[in-house]
């Protein structure tokens, strides 16, 4: 006896419409209603305008801080458990708070763990995430997590560069693991940059294990915040006699002046998903979307089928 799959619902968290949107159309449906009323003291209340009763609900929300934008999507999480969905996944392109993933130092918090938690209580019965900060997050859910890597969408736009003498590089020792990934599909050399920090954001110094002279470099990250180490990286390889330098960085969070420093920077240029819409325009920085990715992913679960030919690395 065979039994119907329920239907599937696709909302948007609002500040992932664009991405949402297009997932929807990879996907093959429309994107669901959603209104949100927001008081004059900047409470605000998410609605689905139709019923989910019974379906599997995908909510779509990226939840960089600042803090609204996780608290949206728990308010839509509980939103869809009350109103009687039968499966709950939240889609993060980007898990915010990622890097607070232990204790440091005394006395503080594990940001992680307790977005983790909070999701999990909000409602959500599965996650589909994007390139965490440390792969040992997962952890942290109860729930399944099924954790994708943008190297399905980057590789091969390397690979259409054609690039000569290709060497990739890690931006930092955290991210080795990373770099030797991307260097193992790509038949490729690893550098990797070693970097003391005089407090967050901020590299005192910077040394390369590895050589760079004659190469373009291609610099793997999961995500570039303020840019400093990225541009940082790339005028020591230029300084020590790389051809080019590009980089590739999963979330595009880049606060602060960071489209400045990425547009007065030796970078060839810097290749991103579309997990965190850009602020604004920048001749330097390149889209590559991972709807499709997202999309291929969700009708796959939504079905019951296995994902791992979209795990490349």
């Amino acid at each position: 006896m065979t039994h119907a799959l329920p239907d599937a619902k696709l909302f948007a968290c609002s500040q992932s419409e664009t991405l949402a949107k297009k997932i929807a159309e990879e996907y093959g449906i429309e994107l669901g209603n959603v209104i949100t009323s927001t008081y004059s003291d900047g409470e605000f209340q998410p609605s689905f305008e139709e019923s989910v009763r019974g379906d599997r609900v995908f909510i779509i929300g990226s939840t960089h801080p600042g803090s609204d934008h996780l608290m949206e999507m728990l308010l839509m999480l509980d939103a869809a458990k009350r109103a009687s969905a039968r499966h709950i996944t939240a889609v993060l392109p980007y898990f915010g708070w990622a890097r607070q993933d232990r204790k440091d130092k005394p006395r503080v918090p594990i940001a992680a763990k307790l977005v983790a938690k909070m999701l999990e209580t909000a409602g959500a019965t599965r996650v589909i995430t994007m390139d965490l900060h440390a792969d040992q997050i997962q952890g942290f859910f109860e729930k399944p997590v099924d954790h994708l890597f943008a190297s399905t969408v980057f590789l091969p736009y390397l690979q259409d560069l054609n690039l000569k003498n290709l060497t990739v590089a890690s931006p930092d020792m955290g991210g080795s693991k990373r770099a030797y990934a991307y260097s193992k599909a790509l038949e490729s050399d690893v550098v990797i940059c070693y970097k003391q920090r005089a407090k967050a954001n901020v590299i005192s110094h910077m040394e390369l294990i590895g050589d760079v002279e004659g190469k373009n470099v291609v610099l793997v990250d999961d995500m570039v915040d303020t840019a400093g180490t990225l541009t940082k990286a790339a005028d020591v390889m230029i300084e020590r006699g790389a051809i080019s330098v590009r980089a590739i960085c999963t979330h595009p969070i880049l606060s602060g002046n960071a489209y400045e420093r990425i547009a007065n920077s030796k970078l060839e240029e810097l290749i991103v998903t579309d997990s965190i819409p850009l602020k604004q325009e920048c001749k330097k920085i390149k889209v590559v979307s991972c709807a499709r990715l997202f999309a291929d992913v969700m009708k796959a679960v939504h079905e019951n089928k296995s994902i791992s030919s979209k795990f490349l690395m």
